[in-house]
């Protein structure tokens, strides 16, 4: 499955109006809109990843968020969206009538979600947000790097997602450690990443998101690649449920200008070598033309 890119998809501002934690975007991977949580406004990431569009230096956690505000901005943005009110926005009403409508909260935004302390006890807030909307057909995204499924406090945020229409989408690009550090810029080891997916894979199936760019005007290697299907399949034979794969390249600007974007005939065929190798759906995300 494949898909074209909008000029609205490519419009993903962390910042909508006066808000400083929801906003909408129109989603390629949800095809439809995606009301965003952004729980790193202050863009502390523990990842410095080379093809991100947020020009990042600092890492640590995320301890504060104004939860009043965040509460109250969502509550004002479920209902701009759900009564369609969204699309009469300069910015939205050109959205094609297929694609609108509201297909999920997702905690996203300027930095890794799960770094945030009370990641638990605000999942559940938006949950009953959700609940209290009659939304219970809109889905709860986790995107995420993985780094921080060990924690007793993000394994209840997990197990929250899974009672509320949850998904969670983990980020698995790379096949060894070397690469992984190229592309990722971050101190947490490889072999962690991939412990904790398999983990929470063998509670409830995952979507892997996995983007693939040129660095420095090269592809992912041959062997490099392989690699990666081999850690697919490691996880699949540790007992992990992998429902899908998400293959994608840079759709946006990123931070680094040494990134770019692969065509989209490589992007298919790295799809058909994860279904044909691992028997994982795959599905592809093409980048800016």
């Amino acid at each position: 499955m494949s898909d074209s890119v909008l000029p609205q998809h490519r419009w993903h501002p962390r910042q909508f109006e006066q808000n400083r934690f929801v906003y909408p975007v129109l989603s390629r991977r949800s095809r439809g809109i995606s009301i965003g949580v952004n729980l790193n406004p202050d863009r502390i990431c523990n990842f410095d990843c080379i093809y991100c569009q947020v020009d990042r230096r600092s890492e640590s956690e995320t301890r504060f968020v104004e939860t009043d505000q965040l509460f109250g901005e969502l509550d004002a943005m479920l209902d701009y969206c759900a009564t369609g009110e969204i699309f009469r926005d300069p910015r939205f009403e050109n959205v094609p009538p297929d694609l609108q409508r509201v297909n999920d909260i997702a905690f996203s935004g300027d930095g890794e979600p799960t770094t945030y302390r009370n990641f638990d006890t605000l999942i559940e807030q938006v949950a009953e947000r959700k609940r209290a909307h009659g939304l219970d057909d809109v889905k709860m995204v986790l995107i995420t790097n993985a780094s921080m499924f060990h924690r007793p406090v993000v394994q209840r945020g997990l197990e929250i997602l899974d009672a509320n229409n949850g998904e969670i989408w983990a980020k698995l690009e790379a096949g060894t450690e070397e690469y992984f550090r190229l592309v990722d810029r971050t101190r947490i080891p490889f072999q962690q990443i991939l412990d904790n997916i398999t983990a929470a894979a063998r509670v409830r199936p995952l979507v892997i998101q996995s983007l693939f760019m040129r660095v420095n005007g090269e592809p992912p290697s041959e062997q490099e690649f392989d690699a990666y299907l081999d850690r697919l399949e490691e996880i699949q034979a540790a007992g992990g449920q992998l429902r899908l794969v998400q293959v994608y390249t840079v759709a946006r600007r990123p931070a680094e200008s040494f990134v770019q974007p692969l065509t989209n005939s490589e992007v298919d065929a790295m799809a058909a070598a994860v279904t044909e190798r691992t028997g994982i759906p795959a599905e592809c995300y093409y980048g800016a033309s």
